[in-house]
């Protein structure tokens, strides 16, 4: 457990630090963000009062399909939000297109490690994830999360926030990105089990070992 709790920390940090690219870049940012921000605009309601209806909605629903959340509920919040404010002031905030060209993709690789990392832990995750979890296996959570992402920047748009090209391509590939890093990232005591060799015409068990 101590082993899981590090890692989940660090990855959420790490996590942070991929949104503070983005945010750094102003080219967009991910898709539920631009959904809080549309929603922020059309009620008048703080950011802050926003993020908390939907996570709350969002984990509710999850909750009911019997995906509850965590300590890495918690921590994911507290930690992200910790980090952006900290690091977010110390980005070169670059007038080329170019370097936010570069924060951007940068911004979306670390993001998705950062996601993969907390996820990986199985220790609780935040309203977004934990509601494309909620689909599997019917669903998996590459497609579940992409039409999450995809579904919150087009309503987003349409209350009024603003979309850019990192919103498009962190909606279209932080799901992908984040099921084929997750496996990497898995402590060994969460991999699935090996399945038991079938035995062999004697009786005993077959060996896989490749041969000298």
């Amino acid at each position: 457990m101590p082993r899981r709790l590090i890692q989940l920390v660090l990855s959420c940090v790490v996590l942070g630090v991929g949104v503070s690219l983005l945010l750094d870049a102003r080219l967009g940012s991910d898709g539920y963000s631009t959904l809080l921000n549309g929603l922020t605009l059309a009620t008048g309601w703080s950011f802050l009062l926003v993020s908390l209806v939907v996570g709350v909605a969002l984990l509710t629903v999850a909750w009911l399909r019997g995906r509850r959340p965590g300590i890495g509920t918690v921590v994911q919040t507290v930690a992200v939000g910790a980090t952006i404010n900290v690091v977010l002031p110390l980005m070169p905030a670059p007038d080329s297109l170019v370097l936010r060209g570069g924060e951007v993709l940068l911004g979306l690789l670390v993001l998705a490690v950062g996601v993969a990392g907390y996820l990986a832990v199985d220790l609780g995750a935040g309203p977004a994830e934990t509601a494309a979890q909620a689909t599997e296996p019917a669903v998996p959570f590459r497609w579940s999360y992409t039409l999450l992402q995809v579904t919150a920047m087009g309503t987003g748009w349409l209350l009024g926030g603003d979309v850019g090209v990192a919103t498009v391509l962190v909606a279209l590939l932080i799901g992908p990105l984040v099921s084929r890093i997750q496996p990497w990232l898995t402590p060994a005591a969460l991999r699935p089990a090996t399945v038991a060799a079938a035995p062999g015409p004697a009786g005993s068990p077959e060996t896989n070992a490749a041969p000298c």
